[in-house]
């Protein structure tokens, strides 16, 4: 099984703007989250996947300092931009990653590898039994083509794997579940000011305090859980709150659509 990993990048975040390549601990945040994705034993290639758009050139740029290769697609169209990059390279499955997530632990992916079904089409924390800032998705690549041919809403054309998550009749799905319990409520992604405090303070804590670079979600939930006032710098925020946003534009869109049909018949 050939196993490519594909990490969404992008410096256009009006939330907090060139997230991706804040400096974290002397290093980019994306630079961060490609270097705990590369500790996979079972990931054949790990890249970037951006836009077109001239905001990105640094994120270009950085990949080519790090010999990391880049797929580049539509702004807005990402499951095009996953899949026209995918199809050159010929994967059985497609790993979907965000660049804000550099408390990623790539032990947990190579544990969801190991124990997806072979009929498996869609393989993701569904249940979201783990924190904010862990995430992955595996797609079948033969899913994701399908996906690509098929999804018609602009929020399942920006999101990805939404038209495979809505269509359970059409995928095989498989939900990965925290093996320590429920910890969903916390937040260890960087989309905004202060999730960017906390994972600073994650990463100045073992890189700095223990001088572990290789720290896991166990580590991270240990010293959190010792230091709870870090977890409400961000308890404010909701999750998924970018998804939500797209569902209801797209929705308002198609209602306007929809009125002006009626009102021209």
């Amino acid at each position: 099984m050939k196993y490519l990993a594909m990490i969404q990048a992008r410096c256009g975040s009006t939330r907090l703007p060139n997230k991706v390549l804040l400096n974290l601990c002397g290093k980019p945040v994306l630079q961060r989250m490609m270097e705990r994705v590369r500790r996979s034993s079972l990931v054949d290639e790990v890249m970037v996947v951006t836009s077109i758009e001239k905001s990105n050139l640094p994120i270009l740029k950085l990949c080519a300092e790090l010999d990391v290769r880049v797929g580049v697609g539509s702004e807005q169209d990402v499951l095009d931009r996953y899949y026209q990059t995918a199809r050159l390279l010929k994967p059985d499955y497609v790993i979907r990653l965000t660049a804000d997530c550099p408390c990623f632990d790539s032990e947990l992916l190579d544990s969801a590898l190991r124990t997806m079904k072979p009929d498996t089409d869609y393989c993701a924390m569904m249940s979201e039994t783990f924190a904010d800032g862990l995430d992955l998705e595996i797609i079948k690549f033969t899913a994701l083509e399908k996906a690509w041919r098929e999804a018609n809403h602009s929020y399942e054309r920006e999101h990805v794997t939404q038209y495979i998550i809505r269509h359970p009749e059409l995928f095989k799905q498989q939900d990965f579940v925290s093996p320590v319990g429920d910890f969903g409520n916390y937040r260890w992604t960087v989309d905004e000011p202060e999730d960017f405090q906390v994972v600073t303070k994650i990463y100045h804590h073992f890189l700095t305090e223990e001088s572990k670079e290789d720290f896991h979600y166990q580590d991270i939930l240990k010293y959190l859980k010792e230091n709870p006032q870090i977890v409400q710098i961000n308890r404010k925020y909701k999750r998924n709150e970018g998804l939500e946003k797209s569902i209801r534009e797209d929705r308002m869109i198609r209602n306007g659509l929809q009125e002006m049909i009626q009102k021209s018949e």
